[in-house]
């Protein structure tokens, strides 16, 4: 046994079954490791792919998500999905197959210093030596778990890849370091501002993706009566039928949203995480109550209360077993608001509307099924229309906030979860910077429909400029039109629809097929106009 076995046996009894990658020669010995020791190696199109899918990995298993790449522009490849586990606090190990450690630190064809690279978008970089396999891994793995969550990297010389391992491997399940309670006065304030609140309204952040037991949020609201909202990468850890949910803020419609709370008289934010938007953008003159693992991040003008840090889970169960609060939000208040939201996402259109092709997808997608969404105009849209009815079904990317997210993080849901049926929707201009990855579903035999909606443009981009008063320049993706879609994408076969109809018939058909199917939706743009910055 070589350190390369040593390594991917430590991380099998870690509960890591796959891992997404570009090989090279240097990478060899680990993929070797893989094949024989229990974790697949799923080849990727794009090293920036492969980290994109173990991000989401960790999301949906809540194990640490595992990539892998080579030296030099591997590495710098790897580092735009390893800056997304960063930002959007997902486990992660991120590993770089490197020069013999007698040559780290020349000037030698493809090499960089790695962990200058990694340092700035990762908890740690470590190099693995000889002889510290297990504890080095130990260390990597309890990091990328304890909150804040995210990503470590990993240096592997080829030397040390090859050496005889002169450890022994075992059980191995390191434990995330656990945050400690928060502390006992500021959750007694907290119940102090919950009881003298009348009109009290929960804003549901990223860092509650992390709960151990999604069911506290649920209970806290429920006890005391407490309308709530979520950020978009917090979408469906409270099913958003229920009857006190408002949906998501700042995405489309977002002034509908923003009026809302700036008329609460308190806002609980229940693990918010302003990476994905700063407390001052909507919150108003609403004073804050901050329940959360970490402190808040607020700016001159934000009227904070009370902040609670410490362990969620815990913070949320001491809250709900508090005296139930009085609020005094009328009884069909909720009801009226989510009707008129809803109905403001859905302007009179002439044509083929992108709110259209979501509700299509909405209704056909199973309440279990899980969807992975890209960046850009549309994310907006659906990121407002879309109901989630349970935790770590919407895939999205809020804080890296990168195209490229959603076809590689679909390939991951469905990898993870093969019995859900999985869809993806990203724009064209998400899919031109990835439709490499389509040929990776097709090689796994994954049925997952990849939904182009199709405008042609960059559209976020374009009603930005549109709205500065300028010339839309640079934006336009199709400048001699739409033209139907090819027969197939790498052996995917793509199908284009320009209707609700349309899409719904190949959308049944996708998801029954044995393999993914492109459908490109072809629509007018116009509506974002209207929706996403309003």
């Amino acid at each position: 046994m070589n350190n390369a076995d040593l390594l991917v046996r430590t991380l099998h009894a870690a509960g890591i079954r796959r891992g997404f990658g570009v090989p090279s020669g240097n990478v060899l010995p680990l993929i070797e490791a893989m094949r024989t020791g229990g974790i697949a190696f799923v080849l990727t199109a794009h090293e920036g792919s492969a980290a994109f899918a173990a991000d989401a990995t960790a999301r949906v298993t809540g194990v640490p998500g595992l990539c892998l790449s080579t030296l030099g522009p591997g590495a710098t490849n790897l580092a735009t999905g390893v800056g997304c586990a960063w930002l959007d606090r997902s486990p992660l190990l991120a590993i770089t197959c490197t020069l013999q450690s007698a040559q780290l630190g020349r000037r030698l064809q493809m090499g960089i210093d790695h962990h200058a690279l990694f340092r700035p978008i990762t908890k740690a970089t470590l190099s693995l030596r000889s002889g510290e396999i297990i504890p080095l891994l130990a260390q990597a793995l309890t990091m990328a778990r304890s909150e804040p969550c995210g990503p470590v990297h990993l240096d592997l010389p080829e030397d040390v890849a090859l050496a005889p391992a002169t450890e022994k491997p075992g059980a191995f399940l390191p434990e995330a370091t656990p945050l400690p309670p928060a502390p006992e006065a500021p959750i007694a304030r907290a119940g102090e501002l919950l009881g003298a609140a009348r009109r009290p309204l929960a804003v549901i952040g990223a860092g509650a993706m992390r709960l151990r037991n999604p069911d506290a949020l649920r209970a806290f609201v429920e006890r005391h009566g407490i309308p709530f909202a979520t950020t978009l990468m917090a979408k469906g850890m409270i099913d958003e039928d229920h009857p006190l949910s408002l949906g998501c803020i700042e995405r489309a419609m977002r002034t509908l949203q923003r009026t809302l709370i700036r008329s609460a008289d308190l806002v609980v934010g229940l693990g918010y995480d302003t990476v994905e938007v700063e407390y001052e953008a909507w919150v108003g003159g609403a004073p804050v109550l901050h329940v959360a693992g970490e402190h808040a991040d607020v700016a001159v003008g934000v009227s904070l209360a009370q902040e609670a840090v410490g362990d969620l889970d815990a913070s949320l169960t001491r809250l709900a077993g508090l005296p139930r609060a009085h609020t005094g939000w009328p009884a069909h208040a909720v009801r009226q608001h989510r009707a008129l939201f809803r109905k403001a996402l859905r302007p009179e259109t002439t044509g083929f509307a992108p709110h259209q092709a979501i509700d299509v997808v909405r209704a056909v997608l199973p309440r279990e099924g899980l969807l992975a969404v890209d960046v850009g105009a549309h994310t907006h849209q659906v990121g407002s229309q879309w109901t989630s009815h349970a935790p770590a079904t919407f895939l999205a990317t809020n804080g890296w906030s990168s195209m490229g997210f959603g076809i590689p993080a679909a390939i991951a849901a469905k990898l993870a979860r093969p019995e859900a049926p999985v869809v993806c929707l990203l724009g064209d201009g998400c899919f031109q910077m990835t439709c490499g990855e389509v040929a990776v579903a097709r090689r796994q035999g994954l049925a997952i429909p990849f939904i182009v909606l199709n405008d042609g443009w960059l559209s976020l981009i374009r009603v930005k400029q549109e709205r500065q008063g300028l010339p839309c320049y640079g934006t336009e993706l199709s400048p001699e039109g739409r033209p139907d879609p090819p027969a197939h994408y790498f052996g995917v076969p793509a199908v284009g629809v320009d209707d609700a109809a349309g899409l719904e018939r190949e959308l049944r058909r996708a998801l029954c097929a044995d393999g993914p199917t492109v459908i490109e939706a072809a629509f007018d743009a116009a509506q974002y106009s209207r929706t996403v910055y309003d």
